[in-house]
């Protein structure tokens, strides 16, 4: 079994070394294979120059293995510009030879831990998405103020009360576990961009009738860099809000 993480980044260049090093702490300790997929829209900051850096870094020498053959757990997708958060999980999928997807953040937002508790969720249960979740008990946030809060927690209610979530608590997260074939099912079928997308991948999901299943986890506010949740990212997850309630 193949794990591939996706992570889409844009002016991640301080947290980047630190959530490739945990993801391979976790899974090397837990004796699981993985990659990691980068896709980088052009960031200033130089992300994509410290990608290349760990791509060389996190690369096997073969003179370790016994197949002698290199194993580069890093791929790297750079992109022109920022063309949108679906559109770089597409474009990381396309590259990608997991069996399963991870899609999680790359601001340090995510601990890879959790993803332990996911893949024993999927294994246990056999169902097609788990999802991290942050309204459940043993879930929360730290690092947030009041009013973040409030926007988050808001947002997810409105998702759950208008629209059919099939039992899913975290609809605005962006923490997940994907069998394969049901990340390729559902992906193409999304249109939302930015904040609405992790909404709408999972109500797709849902209405598809692929089972998903939630473990809680704790969302840490970023230590570097600037947040990319601002009003345009909140007016146009309304619109995604809306359009779902009147389509599905």
């Amino acid at each position: 079994m193949l794990y591939s993480i996706i992570l889409p980044t844009y002016n991640e260049r301080d947290n980047l070394p630190l959530i490739t090093q945990f993801i391979h702490d976790t899974f090397t300790s837990a004796k699981l294979n993985y990659e990691i997929v980068i896709v980088d829209d052009s960031s200033p900051d130089g992300t994509l120059d410290v990608a290349k850096q760990l791509q060389t870094i996190f690369t096997t020498n073969p003179s370790t293995t016994n197949d002698n053959k290199s194993n580069n757990n890093i791929h790297i997708v750079s992109r022109p510009g920022k063309l949108g958060l679906g559109s770089a999980y597409s474009a990381g999928l396309k590259v990608s030879n997991g069996n399963r997807i991870v899609l999680m953040d790359a601001d340090m937002s995510h601990h890879p831990k959790y993803i332990i508790d996911m893949i024993a969720t999927m294994n246990e249960k056999k169902v097609d998405i788990v999802s991290g979740t942050r309204y459940k008990r043993g879930g929360g946030v730290a690092g947030w103020d009041t009013k973040r809060k409030l926007t988050s927690c808001g947002a997810n209610f409105l998702a759950t009360f208008l629209l059919s979530t099939g039992g899913a608590s975290d609809l605005t997260g962006s923490f997940r576990l994907y069998d394969r074939k049901a990340l390729e099912q559902t992906l193409p079928l999304v249109k939302s961009k930015g904040y609405a997308f992790q909404m709408e991948i999972l109500i797709r999901a849902n209405k598809g009738g692929l089972i998903i299943d939630e473990v809680p986890i704790v969302f840490v506010d970023r230590i570097y860099g600037e947040s990319k949740l601002g009003a345009n990212e909140i007016i146009m997850y309304l619109k995604g809000l809306i359009n779902l309630f009147l389509t599905t």
